[in-house]
């Protein structure tokens, strides 16, 4: 038995109307087409789902159990139809997000905040991991989406890498806030915020106090730059720190309560990427969501670029 959406469609409306005429206009088709697929429909099931009397139609018992199956099919066709639809528009679907502990405050939240806009039936995960554990939860395929730290290449995942300078932050009304570079020179012998040693932006801006000849006076370790804002604006220190955090604070606090930001030189580079699974099919949401992170960045990296200057 080889049963066509068509087919059932066609009865349905051949039950609705009680006339071969009627169905034949409702589905866009002839009455002797229609007339021939109620006939192979009959020769299919083996069963008479219509008695003819004087050339109106009376549906057997046998019909009107069928069109209760045709309804059940015909209504989850049309279901998934509307799903799909849905879908297809972004208004529906899953997406399960990981990022790191410097997009989690404002940057990813403000981004997704938009994206959900009218997509009342999207579904969103969104926690906060370290870089290497976001590594894992894409590569394992837990998660869709991950905005993180570089990793290195691994098959298991894609990524679109972001290469971000990171940026000086002083306490407002500090001296350096009237030039326009800050260098190790600048800096020599204040009181910093920097990253645990491992981390790659401590070790440059490490290496950068080194080569200038100038000290670098580590009065504060962090895991993560975000704390350091408080410190900075204390005037406990000062910090050089990744892009996200400095942008996040830029859209966070009021323009005359703002942190100094400023350029620092020899650059210090904090890359990022969005990371998916290598060996899963991205969504048409998960699609939509990294296009929207590649558009964030890059009107951060413009908006920061404007404040520098």
């Amino acid at each position: 038995m080889d049963l066509s959406l068509r087919q059932l469609t066609t009865f349905r409306e051949v039950m609705r109307t009680g006339s071969i005429s009627q169905a034949a206009r409702a589905v866009g088709r002839t009455q002797p087409a229609v007339s021939t697929m109620m006939s192979t429909l009959e020769d299919q099931l083996g069963i008479a789902l219509f008695v003819r009397r004087q050339g109106k139609l009376s549906p057997t018992p046998e019909a009107h159990f069928f069109l209760e199956e045709c309804e059940d099919i015909l209504g989850r066709v049309e279901r998934t139809e509307r799903t799909l639809e849905r879908i297809g528009s972004l208004r529906a679907g899953k997406l399960r997000v990981a990022c790191h502990p410097a997009a989690s405050s404002t940057f990813l939240p403000r981004l997704m905040t938009q994206f959900m806009k009218d997509k009342e039936d999207l579904e969103v995960s969104l926690i906060m991991r370290s870089s290497g554990m976001i590594e894992d939860l894409i590569a394992s395929q837990q998660f869709d989406v991950g905005f993180a730290e570089t990793p290195q290449p691994r098959a298991s995942i894609r990524q679109i890498d972001y290469d971000l300078e990171c940026v000086c932050i002083l306490p407002a009304g500090d001296p350096l806030a009237a030039l326009e570079v800050v260098t190790p020179d600048d800096l020599d012998g204040r009181p910093m915020a920097v990253l645990f040693d491992e981390h790659g932006t401590a070790a440059q801006t490490e290496a950068a106090f080194r080569d200038a000849g100038r000290h670098l006076n580590k009065r504060l370790e962090l895991r993560t730059f975000l704390p350091g804002l408080q410190f900075v604006a204390a005037g406990v220190c000062t910090m050089v720190c990744d892009m996200i955090t400095a942008y996040s604070h830029l859209m966070q606090i009021p323009e005359g309560d703002r942190l100094v930001i400023r350029r620092f030189r020899p650059r210090v580079s904090n890359s990022v990427s969005i990371l998916t699974p290598a060996f899963a099919t991205q969504s048409i949401v998960g699609q939509a969501f990294i296009a929207d992170i590649h558009t964030a960045v890059e009107e951060m990296q413009a908006e920061i670029s404007d404040a520098l200057e």
